[in-house]
């Protein structure tokens, strides 16, 4: 008999992996902390090969991990939206890593003043189980392009994934450059508590508070993309047709369990009735079938399940009436595929209106003016997403100026995160930082001022002693 490692063993062994390629990477960078345009596009062009290499496999491993998770949503929201993003950043980093002048007060001049933007060293990135594909690839690709070295944590939750990725990766690169890690709970605290140069999490507001806390201790700068409940505001002048269409798209991307999902929609009160029916067509030219539709994906395990069940009974045993929009009632019992559902009459002391779903459940809120509805959204936590539906622009603009939210998508859903030139971010309770495009450069990148003197230095003028016939003119013209 083979003798395996316990859990407790095995999260040691990674936990000591962990600090042993951490110190190896931080030697690695020491030693070449500035690498040059032509060695980043070679790392980011490597990645896009291999990448490509596994795709089937990654889809596949997906698909089990999931025991049903769609290979075309893998492809389109994993693989090519990572592979566009590493395009992208490739063909800007020439521009992007250039030195950006700045304005030399005259008090200073000659001289001249630029920004640096030097990689920061050794970056963390911390992995989700929901896109662990794109949430691992995409901010290692900017972490490179920035010139850094990286060790991404995955999920425990996504075993067979993990294993793909691992791979690949080896494959690809040293782990002096690029490193793995996974584990459970106990190597996610260690791997918080490292002393690295950045860290990105991505992954529940809860947890994300306790990785901040264990970074602060280091004074480790963070990014944290985490959640929240994402509303979606139906104008009176929507189509409904069409606003149905884009919500299921968004709502049914990945059963749900998306961190932009539209979390529950704001509808005129007098149209609720009809947008149900319309989502209702909406599932149905979509996934005319759910329970062997290879489109439709299952939920990720029996926890996520259970949890999902447990926030429809607390809705049902508090009042709330639920419409399961599942096509010809079909019966869904035997598989961990939940249709999507409409649930109305909700309140807010049901957990369904409190706790981010992460599932295809969508709770609808009626309201009687714009002014009521942007009123719901503010008095909430600030969200990671946020849709309106409607052709009127006074009311987009009032929505747009009127909230806060990490993004936003008007007349459609989810796609603002795959723009290559736009930041992607949270506020407030939904996170802090951005990783996408330019921003995403600047995220894993130092500004490093530099100001060179000219041969004649005229900052000497503010030298002590002070009282002189120079410091007087310099109080005349310029204190005023």
């Amino acid at each position: 008999m083979v003798a395996t490692a316990s859990p407790i063993q095995e999260d040691q062994f990674q936990i000591d992996y962990l600090e042993a390629v951490f110190q190896r990477q931080r030697s690695a960078f020491d030693a070449m902390p500035y690498p040059s345009l032509a060695e980043r596009r070679a790392d980011l062009d490597l990645l896009k090969s291999t990448l490509l290499k596994y795709k089937d496999a990654l889809a596949d491993a997906m698909d089990a991990d999931f025991s049903g998770r769609s290979k075309d949503e893998t492809l389109l929201a994993e693989i090519l939206v990572t592979v566009e993003g590493i395009k992208y950043n490739r063909r800007k980093l020439r521009r992007w890593m250039r030195p950006s002048r700045r304005h030399v007060g005259v008090l200073f001049s000659p001289a001249s003043n630029k920004v640096y933007y030097q990689p920061k060293g050794v970056v963390g990135i911390m992995v989700p189980w929901n896109y662990p594909i794109q949430l691992a690839l995409a901010p290692l690709a900017t972490a490179l392009g920035a010139g850094n070295r990286a060790v991404i944590k995955l999920s425990e939750f996504t075993p067979n994934t993990n294993t793909v990725l691992q791979q690949m990766l080896s494959e690809a690169f040293s782990d002096e450059k690029v490193g793995v890690v996974t584990g459970e709970a106990e190597v996610g605290i260690a791997f918080s508590a490292m002393p690295w140069d950045h860290l990105l999490f991505t992954g529940s507001t809860a947890v994300g508070r306790h990785v901040m806390a264990a970074a602060a201790k280091n004074l480790v700068p963070v990014t944290l993309e985490l959640g929240g409940k994402s509303p979606t505001l139906i104008g009176q002048e929507a189509n409904l047709a069409d606003a149905a269409r884009y919500i299921m798209f968004g709502k049914g991307t990945n059963a749900g369990q998306t961190c932009i999902a539209p979390d529950y929609i704001l509808c005129p009160r007098t149209r609720v009735e009809a947008l149900t029916a319309e989502l209702r067509l909406a599932v149905n030219a979509s996934f005319p079938t759910l329970k062997t539709n290879p489109d439709y994906s299952a939920i990720v395990n029996d926890r996520q399940y259970q949890r999902l069940q447990g926030l429809l009974s607390d809705a049902q045993s508090k009042g709330a009436h639920v419409t399961s929009l599942a096509p010809q009632n079909e019966d869904l019992s035997g598989t961990r595929k939940i249709a999507p559902t409409v649930v109305t009459q909700v309140s807010d002391d049901m957990t369904i209106m409190q706790d981010e779903i992460f599932g295809p459940l969508l709770p609808v809120v009626p309201y009687d003016s714009l002014e009521e509805a942007l009123a719901f959204i503010k008095q909430r936590p600030r969200p990671l997403a946020l849709y309106y539906f409607g052709p009127n622009r006074k009311e987009q603009s009032q929505v747009l100026t009127q909230t806060h939210a990490g993004g936003v998508s008007i007349n459609n859903t989810l796609v603002h995160l795959a723009q290559d030139d736009m930041p992607f971010g949270g506020v407030g309770d939904s996170g802090m930082g951005h990783y996408h495009g330019h921003e995403g450069f600047l995220t894993f990148s130092h500004a490093k001022s530099v100001h060179r003197a000219g041969l004649i230095n005229t900052s000497q003028w503010v030298h002590a002693p002070h009282g002189r016939l120079m410091h007087k003119l310099i109080y005349k013209f310029f204190l005023r």
